[in-house]
């Protein structure tokens, strides 16, 4: 019988769930797909807050995103207890949701596993994604560059996490 490969999984969080953290999940699944590594990586999202649970993202987001070609798909969901142990590595997209998310590892090992997703950024120096929802266009834009950013580097370090 074979040995399975390992699996790596990543969550994206953001506050709701419906911008930038499904964003990232959409740019970082076509980064795993153009990468031949689909069966080996898996990601989702979720957010802080539970009050946009089961909607679909918004749509100022989704424009933005398939302008560029990405799909942005899925209904919101809260994160969950159990998400912690599910997931390898679980990227947060700002202080406030860090802070929040916080509540759900007192004392955990699995705060480990938390790291901000600008972290993996190396074109622009930010150290948060903004935001977007209440502004203009410009900065959907905005996060779509550091999510493209950032996701370029997340691959890179998972294929070396893929490979130990």
């Amino acid at each position: 019988m074979p040995a399975t490969s390992p699996v790596y999984r990543v969550l994206f969080v953001c506050m709701g769930n419906i911008c930038r953290s499904p964003a990232a999940e959409g740019v970082f699944r076509r980064r795993v797909i153009e990468a031949g590594l689909s069966a080996r990586i898996e990601m989702d999202s979720a957010g802080t807050g539970g009050w946009h649970a089961g909607n679909p993202p918004d749509e100022r987001m989704t424009r933005a995103a398939a302008r560029r070609g990405y799909e942005h798909t899925g209904l919101a969901r809260q994160v969950m207890a159990s998400d912690f142990r599910r997931f390898d590595l679980v990227l947060i997209m700002d202080h406030q949701n860090k802070r929040d998310i916080q509540v759900f590892l007192p004392d955990s090992p699995e705060r480990e596993k938390l790291r901000m997703f600008c972290e993996f950024c190396t074109r622009f120096g930010d150290d948060e994604v903004p935001d977007p929802y209440y502004g203009g266009p410009s900065g959907f834009d905005r996060v779509l560059d550091l999510l493209e950013d950032g996701c370029e580097n997340l691959l890179t370090h998972i294929r070396s996490k893929l490979a130990a």
